[in-house]
């Protein structure tokens, strides 16, 4: 089934494709930029849609969704990137992934009841690491219980500097971060007692040694080998080269004695019938071929070394070869690599003071960009907290809590780094901060941390609130709600509608929902429904026109009579469709 679908002026999720998916047999749904809202009938298989995203885009695969009786299941999923900040190109490049064509991105996962998996991006056949990836950039997916990724401390740090737009110097901060880390590792290595100081020399210097006196060819192997090979059984080879020329020339009853036997008596039957001048050529060449091989034995024979010396002188080449690739690596190529590298080591070992003093140096450099780096995250941080912390707020007080707080607790490390139990100084990789979001829902409560809200309603409208306050700065440009609007009732469910659409304005937006109110809001209504065909029960969905609108809002209102009907009516009025 095909559903018609506009030309998007957003980054997108334009096409989804479903086949063998639970009670899906074969859907295709193409979407619409902005905001649309799916609904339909418990168990109707609204879940399936995110199911299949959460498969396509590198999600584990539950075999016990392949729809019964077919042997796969296969999700594709098409995005038009007009704009997207993270670095693709790059990406599938690195990953020797195809480019995209027209700035249309391809997914495609199929997995079978065997367990076999395959995935592929723009045509290529990619991991499901390199497609997990891919998801993190292209769709931020919210259910019922996902609003419990903010009771994380990380994650709510990492939502302040989204909000801020402060990626850029949080990532200057971690490359730092990295660059300190690799140059401690390097110090480690170095930082040895005496006696281990002196055996690692010691065992450096002979490695490197064994190896460079070895003066050792990548390609002498072979060639060692088979010359060993002759020489070894050099004795028999002799004998037997020997035995053929015998056969060929050294009496009256060799090859090359009867051949001139039989050209004698040959020329003699050509003088009487010229007919078998044929004969007398054909012995001829033959003759030929006889001289030519006994030309070749007698040279062979010759190169023959009967010499013990140089039999033991190759059988103690290879031993020296077995031995070092015992040691070292499994081709004379890996032994060579392992020389230089430890070469390098020596010579690293060997300059310890000078290395130390350089790394020190360095470390030394380090510690004040970061310290710099990261007190100017720590003021900009500052900076955004009264900012995010309105914004949120704001849009709690159209969620419900007109009298609710909330608030941003930002904590400073003093130094900016904390002692390694080797005595080290290590950073984080996000700065010096750490966050707490709190919340009071209530006049006269104290702000509590978000963990300690009970309420999972309260946690969706936050969850909300936020994600409407991050929508200009927010990286991913496709956003799924799945009935986050759970437990929210009254006047606040206009205001969720209202909230996806201020979203919508920034982002491409899919709810899934059960309040007709929030579904009115949408630009786009796609309905959910299942049907028997066959015997068998099939899921399908449908983009709904004007009246098939009104229909489906006034049945989840409870009813389809003339009350339910006008309600529905207003709500799409009253969201401006007309």
């Amino acid at each position: 089934m095909w559903i018609g679908t506009v030309a998007p002026d957003q980054t997108m999720l334009t096409t989804l494709r479903i086949r063998n998916l639970a009670l899906v047999d074969d859907l295709t749904l193409e979407l619409r930029p902005g905001y649309s809202a799916i609904t339909g009938e418990t168990g109707a298989g609204k879940s399936i849609i995110i199911g299949a995203l959460n498969l396509v885009l590198g999600e584990r695969a539950d075999r016990t969704l392949i729809r019964s009786g077919a042997e796969h299941c296969t999700v594709e999923a098409s995005f038009d990137l007009t704009v997207l900040r993270a670095p693709l190109p790059e990406f599938l490049a690195e990953n020797g992934l195809e480019p995209c064509e027209a700035g249309q991105l391809l997914l495609k996962r199929t997995f079978s009841a065997s367990g076999t998996n395959r995935q592929f991006i723009n045509g290529s056949p990619a991991t499901l690491q390199v497609l997990l990836k891919m998801g993190e950039w292209l769709v931020d997916m919210h259910g019922p219980h996902d609003h419990q990724s903010l009771l994380d401390p990380a994650k709510q740090l990492a939502i302040l500097d989204a909000f801020g737009g402060l990626e850029e110097i949080r990532e200057e901060f971690a490359a730092l971060a990295r660059r300190r880390s690799a140059l401690e590792a390097e110090k480690r290595s170095l930082i040895v007692d005496e006696r281990t100081y002196a055996q690692q020399l010691d065992l450096l210097r002979f490695q490197v040694n064994e190896i460079t006196s070895a003066r050792l060819r990548e390609d002498e192997e072979v060639e060692v080998g088979q010359e060993h090979q002759r020489a070894s059984n050099s004795a028999r080879l002799l004998e037997l080269s020997q035995s053929a020329l015998a056969a060929l020339a050294d009496d009256e009853h060799s090859l090359v004695a009867l051949a001139s036997s039989m050209g004698r008596a040959l020329h003699e039957l050509q003088k009487l019938d010229a007919g078998t001048d044929q004969m007398v050529q054909l012995h001829g060449q033959a003759s030929d071929i006889l001289r030519d091989l006994q030309n070749e034995l007698a040279a062979y024979a010759d190169k023959l070394d009967l010499d013990p010396a140089r039999l033991r002188e190759l059988e103690d080449r290879l031993n020296v070869i077995h031995s070092l690739k015992r040691k070292y690596g499994s081709t004379l190529a890996d032994v060579i690599a392992f020389g230089e590298e430890a070469r390098s080591k020596l010579a690293s070992l060997e300059q310890r003071d000078q290395e130390l003093e350089r790394i020190q140096m360095e470390l030394a450099k380090l510690d004040g960009q970061l310290t710099d780096k990261g007190r100017d995250l720590s003021t900009r941080r500052r900076k955004q907290v009264p900012r995010l912390s309105k914004a949120v707020k704001d849009h709690l007080a159209d969620l419900g809590f007109k009298q609710s707080l909330f608030e941003i607790a930002l904590t400073s490390a003093p130094s900016g780094a904390k002692e390694s139990p080797a005595g080290a100084r290590e950073f984080s990789m996000t700065g010096f901060d750490s966050v707490e979001f709190q919340f009071a829902p209530n006049v006269g409560e104290p702000a509590r941390a978000l963990r300690a809200i009970a309420s999972s309603g309260e946690m969706a409208r936050v969850m909300l609130a936020l994600k409407t306050a991050l929508a200009a700065e927010d990286d991913v440009p496709v956003l799924i709600f799945d009935e986050v609007d759970a437990n929210v009732g009254g006047e606040t469910v206009m205001n969720v509608g209202e909230k996806m659409r201020e979203i919508a304005r920034q982002r491409q937006v899919l709810c899934i929902t059960h309040l007709a109110p929030v579904a009115a809001g949408a630009s786009a209504h796609y309905r959910v429904s299942k049907e028997i065909k066959s015997g068998r029960t099939i899921s399908d969905i449908t983009l709904l026109d004007r009246n098939q609108r009104v229909e489906e809002l006034a049945r989840m209102l409870g009813g389809h009579g003339e009350a339910a009907l006008k309600h529905a009516q207003s709500l799409l009025t009253a969201a401006g469709k007309k």
